[in-house]
């Protein structure tokens, strides 16, 4: 069963655009203020910052030469382990369309309303929730070192992931500034986060955001507003038999695996 939610779930996203493609096809009639409020989320073209230096080829090397950490220059992106933690898979999880979707159009069911302020402007910021939310961080919590990384905005996703953790599951939140500007795309580099890459994982529904450590990412379908989605509740068995993995390219190959 949970071989065949992975292979799956890989095939779906594989025909998802990326986050960056998808904004880079709306309409440059639109209001400016549309842009503004894009780059607030991880939805954001390539033209609207200015583009940092690539990856070092050190980030780009196959997962068998990557099973101590990763030397490069600059400190970790993560603290020390806690003694809590100490064992435990550390797990990357996205915000945007893998937890919650978020929108500046009033959604009358709206789980959350974030007020976020923009150029001296505050908007509202409408979220929901993707179904079984909540049980699955509650117990991917249990399970692993759990770190939010998202391409969004801190000024958003701070009080989005407030109101979203309510059981303080995210150990460390990583934004925007965390990522690596690369060929258009943010992309989360698992190097920089200090722990083993073999005892890494990533949830995220887009296939860029881990385009350096493909054989690290769990994927997941893309989420707006299907109030019947199962992804998450489908993936926690998955996860289930994650956590106990030695390495987790030999046990993710094995899920793979048809």
């Amino acid at each position: 069963m949970e071989s065949s939610i992975i292979t799956q779930v890989q095939k779906e996203d594989t025909h998802l655009p990326s986050k960056t493609g998808q904004v880079s096809k709306s309409s440059p009639k639109k209001p400016r203020s549309r842009n503004i409020f894009k780059a607030l989320f991880c939805c954001l073209r390539a033209q609207d910052v200015p583009q940092s230096p690539p990856p070092s080829q050190d980030t780009l090397l196959p997962p068998e030469d990557n099973g101590t950490i990763a030397k490069i220059p600059g400190t970790s992106l993560l603290p020390e382990v806690t003694p809590q933690d100490q064992g435990k898979i550390c797990v990357v999880i996205d915000l945007d369309e893998t937890l919650v979707h978020s929108s500046f159009k009033p959604i009358s069911n709206a789980d959350f309303i974030v007020p976020v302020e923009i150029e001296g402007t505050t908007h509202q910021v409408y979220v929901l929730k993707r179904p079984y939310v909540d049980e699955f961080l509650q117990r991917m919590g249990e399970l692993f070192e759990c770190v939010l990384f998202t391409a969004s905005l801190a000024k958003y996703a701070d009080p989005v992931t407030d109101l979203l953790d309510q059981c303080e599951v995210f150990r460390t939140r990583l934004f925007r500034e965390s990522c690596v500007f690369h060929q258009g795309c943010y992309v989360k580099d698992l190097s920089r986060l200090g722990r083993q890459l073999n005892r890494i994982l990533i949830l995220d529904n887009s296939p860029a955001s881990y385009i350096f450590h493909p054989e690290n990412a769990v994927p997941v379908v893309s989420w707006f507003d299907d109030l019947e989605d199962t992804e998450l509740l489908n993936l926690l068995p998955v996860f289930e038999e994650l956590s106990e993995a030695d390495d987790v390219y030999a046990k993710l190959k094995q899920l793979r695996a048809p």
